[in-house]
């Protein structure tokens, strides 16, 4: 029997983010009764280059197509750019009748959605409609794009993000110091600043207990310029984005992992930080709350309330035994995203689309 052919559709694999993540866990998982095809629509560089990969995107694609190197188109979307790109790819498949599988990863767009011209929302609600499915990461997400977009139930696949569990993971009992991490893009959606600020304001007593570590992109010098005017030099390191062995010496070396998101999907770096036996604080926003239960798995904090994100911190600095209990319980909570579980129910929908 020959092998499913599938034309996988997003980011560079050189780019960084929550979906390039799960582009690579589901390429190295791959088996060898599937053959996926990547192919590339957002890669790193200048708006021009940008354009002009995409274009090359669409021939490939199109190639792929016209001489049947494809069963199935698997695109990877956000919001944005991304939205409009993937509805061009989304009607270029529906052209050609083949199945079309839409992945959707985007933290906000609801808001992004929210404020287009109606003529915009039109377009992007009738391409989206031509998949065959339509993949979210939460059951909250589900409701939102069969309510606003338009789309059929049974179109929609609820299918949370993926996670590859370490085998082994450090104890972290009797820490002399409690040690905060926070991975990914530094800006106010995230909750970054807060996050700086909040630790400020914890006591001075237990602030010398603890430490922040803060890696990522984004607003990476504006977070560097407010440490010293809080005099945190001695508390905050904030690095840049940094390579998967580095993420793992750090996910080893944390106690609590801290994402006090305004908006999110389902957050790769929640999934990573649980599965290392990290207690967690974060909002109860996008997917969050259908996998992070207040005092059993995390702590849930309303976004932008500072106060509300200093207390969670003081709470495990002082409270071994609850840190330990939240760390434990979020590991075990995650056990069911492992990447190959997850590659199993894609290697489903993906049999169901074609059967």
């Amino acid at each position: 029997m020959s092998p499913m052919k599938i034309t996988m559709l997003g980011e560079s694999l050189e780019r960084q983010g929550g979906i390039v993540s799960v582009e690579k866990l589901i390429l190295e998982e791959t088996t060898s009764d599937i053959q996926i095809t990547h192919i590339t629509t957002l890669p790193n560089g200048s708006t021009v280059h940008k354009v002009l990969v995409f274009l090359q995107a669409i021939a490939k694609l199109a190639w792929n197509l016209l001489n049947q190197k494809t069963d199935l188109i698997h695109i990877h979307v956000s919001d944005r750019g991304s939205a409009f790109r993937h509805s061009i790819t989304t009607i270029i498949g529906w052209l050609f009748q083949k199945p079309v599988i839409i992945h959707t990863h985007s933290a906000d767009f609801h808001l992004f959605y929210s404020k287009l011209p109606q003529l915009l929302q039109q377009w992007l609600s009738w391409s989206f409609r031509k998949s065959t499915h339509f993949i979210v990461l939460s059951d909250s997400w589900k409701k939102f794009y069969i309510e606003n977009l338009g789309l059929k139930s049974e179109q929609v696949i609820i299918l949370p993000n993926p996670v590859k569990i370490p085998v082994q993971i450090p104890q972290r009992i009797d820490s002399k110091q409690i040690f905060f991490l926070f991975l990914g893009r530094i800006g106010e959606r995230k909750g970054a600043f807060d996050l700086i600020k909040a630790f400020a304001s914890i006591p001075a007593a237990q602030q010398s207990r603890a430490k922040l570590v803060m890696a990522g992109d984004g607003d990476v010098e504006k977070a560097r310029s407010l440490i010293p005017t809080l005099n945190l030099i001695d508390h905050i390191t904030i690095l840049d984005w940094v390579d998967q062995e580095k993420r793992d010496e750090l996910l080893t070396e944390a106690n609590v992992f801290v994402l006090p998101s305004y908006n999110e999907g389902l957050p790769m770096a929640l999934l990573e930080a649980m599965s290392w036996g990290l207690a967690v604080i974060t909002t109860a926003v996008g997917g969050i709350p259908e996998i992070v239960t207040q005092d059993q798995n995390g702590l849930l904090i309303n976004p932008g309330n500072i106060q509300q994100l200093s207390e969670a911190m003081q709470s495990l600095i002082t409270d071994e035994n609850l840190r330990i209990s939240l760390a434990n319980n979020a590991r075990v909570s995650v056990k069911h995203l492992d990447i190959k579980d997850y590659f199993v129910s894609l290697k489903c929908i993906y049999e169901a689309v074609l059967d």
